[in-house]
Parts: C-alpha cells; structure tokens; sequence
C-alpha cells in the first residue's frame, strides 16, 4: 500500500542520494584530478580514445611501452601509511602504499607485470580481475611457488 509516510521517505533518500552523489563528483574536481593525473602515464603512451581512470586517494601505476607491451614494476614491500590524521600503521603494501597503485589497461593491450618481493618473507602473488592460467594465480606453495624476498617475477 502506498501511503504519504512512504513517498516522503522514498523522496528524502533519493534527495540524500544525489547530494552524495554531487559531493563525491566535485570532489574530483580541480586540484584533486590534477594530484591523481601527476602520477599517469604519459600523455604520448595513453591513446587518445582511452579515459584515464582517478583513483580516490590513490595513484595509477607508470608503465613503459616495449614495443606493443605496456610494462608493469609492482613493489611489495613494508610500509607506513596514516590513513588519517594521527592514524599511522606499518603494514605491507605495494609501491609505497595500501592499497597498491591502479593498473590501467584496455581491452585489448598487451601487459607484462613484473613484481618484486621486498618483503621479509616469501609472498604469493594473487590477481583480482585478471584471467590467468591456473598455475599463476593462486595459494602459495599449493598452486603456485611462493615469490622469495629480493626476487622478482616477470
């Protein structure tokens, strides 16, 4: 039954909603675009039918064009991050930072990731939206060998 409690409600959270919404976007706007873009690849590696992806409060990962293979250094190692003022924990992260750096593709690109270990004990390596063959992308030392410290995968 629709009743005027009900679309008073509805309406105020659909208002909520877009206020959110509107504060979000505009945070991305200006100074804040610019910070996240400083970390892009260049322009001259980035097609220009490709959009560049903002990361709030992150950084995109720099590539090098080898050829048609666009190359990937990701880093795992400690670090210490403040998540907010006065909040600073150790942690372990990737290229300085937790989460790590955005890697951007599109459909169609030839990537190469090489990762290093510079942590202090072996780590697998685990991909979140990415298919793999089944022996790369799994539990360390089950599926795949553990990434020993001070080496790198390609």
């Amino acid at each position: 039954m629709i009743t005027r409690r009900r679309i008073l409600s509805g309406g105020a959270l659909a208002a909520g909603g877009a206020a959110l919404l509107d504060r979000f976007a505009s945070a991305f706007t200006g100074t804040a675009r610019a910070q996240a873009h400083e970390h892009s690849p260049h322009p001259a590696q980035v097609p220009s039918d490709q959009v560049t992806v903002v990361t709030p409060d992150g950084a995109t990962l720099p590539f090098v064009l080898k050829g048609r293979v666009k190359e990937f250094h990701l880093t795992a190692e400690p670090i210490r991050q403040e998540f907010a003022p006065g909040m600073t924990v150790n942690g372990w992260g990737y290229n300085g930072r937790t989460p790590g750096p955005t890697i951007e593709a599109a459909e169609g690109d030839r990537i190469r990731i090489l990762v290093t270990n510079r942590l202090p004990e072996p780590t697998p390596v685990h991909w979140h939206g990415i298919l793999l063959p089944h022996g790369l992308d799994g539990v360390g030392g089950l599926i795949q060998p553990h990434l020993k410290p001070g080496h790198t995968l390609a």
